[in-house]
């Protein structure tokens, strides 16, 4: 019995010890498991190669070529874009890259916009990775037969299904001839619909290669934001050449477009933990000796100019010539001062306009408060509300009379200027007015006492509501001093009639 007992405390600390030494194995393999997955999570590292890539703003030389890329057909190069065809009918264009791209992972941004003044457009645009570079030929002004991939934008309905603009993703192993009559849609591996024709914007296409997985993603062209991608479509498993050409090509029939790349840019991507091996690595000795010495020849002539220079003009010996110039550090730092500025004002813009929506609301519902608390006295007071209405409805119609009255008063006041300037028809046109007059006091009289009448019927218990007093009538109307103006007109008529009189006796002394 103590054996047994002395046995217990080593078995159970032999079974601690197995529990433990479990849980650290399995320990150890879920924290490898999520290292491994943090590791797949990880973005990949994408390095820009200017060699296969063109942009703006001089993106084309003086003779007319664009640098690493020749262009075919009716393309037409430029210093800020492409176009790769005009909007006539039935042309032909495209651009390839020069030299092979052998890049396992690859990502290709491509901005361009198609225009066009009819409502369709034909026949669309398609960017190209293909083992040879298809200079012409039927397929939206590339070569049939291509092997590779393409991602066509098309814009014309051969098929009639109502299914265009589409963009459509095709794999061709050199032996497949591109279905026209339906769009591809029988050959497509992927697809998606939209517009992408006279948008506001420069439409974006970002296409990604990576882990043979295909996949588009489009910016609509309705924003100017470059990172506001949606999903197009994604192709798994998708196997092309190791080695091949990249392109851009279009093409027009019945219909024409302007088809336009302003700028195409390639990335190459490598997995996390494989760093892309160096620039310098990928340069062949010679071509690094030649690059070299062009590089010296030409800091030599430099130094000679400056020199040259600095002889000519002695006045700016002590200026650097290189702080004339706007460095890429300023330049960066007055456009992201710009680009703030802008954003604020935009920012003021908005909160402008929100206080206004907010004022408006405040006032819509103020009347509407207003409105509610009316409703409910008026279901309180009953036949008084209806009342109330009758006397607001008297009131307008008062005015309408104040108006008009206004308005008499007004003609009334020009017909005693003209009668100040006239003989004997003054006197009578004097009397019409004081008659005209006293007829508005009668109304006013009768319209004050209909309101008086309306309002102690409304509500007899309160206060009879009275209206605001007339102003006092001019004294010029008055009795006395219409008797005494009768007064001076006659005595001047009179003395008008003597003086033409004299005057006619002066006359007749000469006859």
């Amino acid at each position: 019995m103590a054996v047994s007992i002395a046995k217990r405390p080593a078995a159970n600390a032999c079974i601690v010890l197995l529990t433990f030494s479990v849980t650290l194995l399995f320990g150890r393999c879920d924290a490898d498991a999520a290292t491994g997955a943090s590791a797949s999570e990880e973005a990949p590292h994408r390095r820009f190669e200017y060699k296969y890539s063109f942009k703006g703003p001089h993106l084309s030389q003086p003779d007319g070529s664009i640098p690493f890329w020749v262009h075919t057909g009716n393309a037409i190069p430029s210093a800020d874009q492409v176009r790769i065809t005009p909007s006539l009918r039935s042309q032909r264009g495209s651009v390839w890259t020069k030299n092979t791209v052998g890049f396992e992972h690859w990502e290709a941004e491509v901005t361009f916009r198609v225009s066009g003044r009819g409502r369709m457009g034909a026949d669309g645009l398609a960017v190209w990775f293909t083992a040879s570079q298809g200079l012409d030929g039927p397929v939206y002004g590339a070569a049939d037969k291509w092997n590779g991939v393409g991602v066509f934008f098309d814009s014309f309905d051969n098929d009639g299904k109502k299914n265009n603009p589409a963009i459509i993703v095709v794999g061709n192993n050199g032996n497949l001839v591109y279905d026209h009559q339906n769009d591809g849609t029988t050959q497509a591996l992927g697809t998606c619909l939209r517009d992408f024709r006279n948008k506001p914007y420069p439409v974006r296409a970002k296409i990604t290669y990576y882990k043979k997985t295909l996949t588009v993603m489009i910016n609509n062209g309705f924003t100017p934001d470059k990172d506001d991608y949606e999903f197009c479509t994604k192709v798994d498993n998708m196997i092309i050449p190791k080695e091949g050409f990249f392109g851009i090509s279009a093409a027009t029939g019945g219909l024409a477009d302007d088809h336009d790349v302003l700028s195409f840019l390639l990335f190459r991507l490598t997995e996390p933990g494989q760093q892309p091996p160096p620039p310098e690595a990928e340069i062949p000795r010679e071509e690094k000796d030649k690059y070299q010495e062009e590089f010296e020849n030409f800091q030599q002539e430099l130094d000679k100019k400056k020199e040259e220079f600095q002889k000519e003009h002695p006045d700016v010996q002590g200026e650097p010539i290189e702080d004339l110039f706007e460095s890429v550090n300023d330049r960066e730092i007055r456009q992201v001062f710009e680009g703030q500025n802008r954003i604020h004002l935009e920012i003021k813009q908005l909160h402008r306009q929100l206080a206004m929506i907010l004022d408006e609301q405040r006032r819509y519902v103020s009347v509407i408060t207003d409105e509610v608390a009316k409703k409910g006295t008026h279901a309180e007071s009953g036949q008084v509300g209806s009342q109330l209405s009758a006397v607001i409805a008297h009131q307008q119609e008062v005015l309408r009379n104040l108006n008009d009255l206004k308005n008499s008063f007004h003609d009334s006041l020009k017909q005693i200027g003209s009668a100040q300037h006239q003989g004997s028809a003054v006197g009578m046109g004097t009397y019409e007015t004081v008659q005209h007059f006293n007829d508005i006091k009668e109304h006013l009289h009768l319209v004050k006492r209909d309101v008086e009448h309306l309002v102690q019927r409304s509500n007899p218990a309160e206060k009879v509501m009275k209206c605001p007093e007339l102003p006092p009538m001019p004294s010029c109307l008055s009795t006395v001093h219409f008797a005494v103006f009768v007064v001076v007109q006659s005595v001047l008529f009179f003395c008008y009639i003597m003086y033409k009189s004299q005057q006619e006796a002066a006359a007749k002394k000469f006859f």
